[in-house]
């Protein structure tokens, strides 16, 4: 008698073991089915076009090894580079320290510009361009280094040569490297403050390095653009601007 009523007892102890067992899996399988049926944060795309609450609008460019920025109505691509913020952000600048970009772990943007110094929220506003950079043949390369020269001289009072010295590879890094910095130039002599810095311009000077830089001593700005380092291989306005008026110490 008393070895049965053990049996009955381990016999219940299996199977309330078994029913318990039961209840945790499916309590399990049903968490993992919120967990997938929970709506995810939204992935930005690779490239999109976004609205500012300021009004600018902008195409980001992230499929490529550098994230990139071009604003509406505006020729420069920006290259930018990531950094890590509190709070999981991450804030993107160019290549002269700037801040452009900060997006929040949850795809939240703010966008800074001149128009908008202390930042302004920006959102998604659909499907965007790749900003690949342009590529020229050589008659159109040496048509657009004419057409350059013409209006820089024009802008400064004096003939300002351009001269570019690189291989197919640096191509699309030399067009634009030409085109932004001879809009910087134009920029400046259109300021009154700003125009005699390019008193004693003369040349304009391509080369190909292996690292991206812009000087500018005794009448020549020279900028190195270095196919190597990929679409952040050539200074942005910003540094070709810094050239020309360094900040004050």
């Amino acid at each position: 008698m008393a070895i049965a009523l053990a049996a009955a007892v381990l016999s219940l102890l299996s199977v309330a073991s078994d029913v318990s067992a039961q209840v945790r899996g499916n309590a399990q399988a049903e968490q993992s089915r919120t967990l997938r049926n929970r709506p995810s944060e939204p992935a930005l795309p690779p490239v999109g076009r976004y609205a500012a609450d300021s009004g600018e609008g902008f195409i980001l460019d992230r499929s490529g090894r550098h994230p990139l920025l071009r604003f509406d109505r505006r020729d420069e691509t920006w290259v930018l580079r990531p950094s890590a913020a509190p709070r999981g952000d991450v804030i993107y600048r160019n290549d002269a320290g700037q801040q452009v970009l900060r997006v929040t772990p949850s795809g939240g943007m703010t966008v800074y510009t001149p128009r908008s110094p202390g930042g302004s929220p920006a959102s998604y506003a659909g499907p965007g361009e790749s900003l690949s950079p342009p590529r020229l043949g050589p008659a159109q390369m040496l048509n657009l280094m004419l057409r350059r020269s013409a209006m820089v001289s024009q802008a400064v009072g004096r003939t300002v040569e351009i001269n570019a010295d690189t291989g197919v590879e640096s191509e699309s890094l030399t067009v634009e490297a030409l085109i932004l910095s001879t809009d910087v130039v134009l920029r400046i002599a259109r300021s009154p403050n700003g125009r005699a810095a390019l008193n004693q311009l003369r040349r304009i000077v391509i080369v190909e390095g292996s690292r991206a830089s812009v000087t500018y001593n005794r009448g020549e700005l020279h900028i190195v653009v270095a196919p190597s380092q990929g679409a952040a291989g050539r200074p942005s306005s910003a540094r070709v601007i810094r050239a020309f008026l360094p900040p004050a110490r």
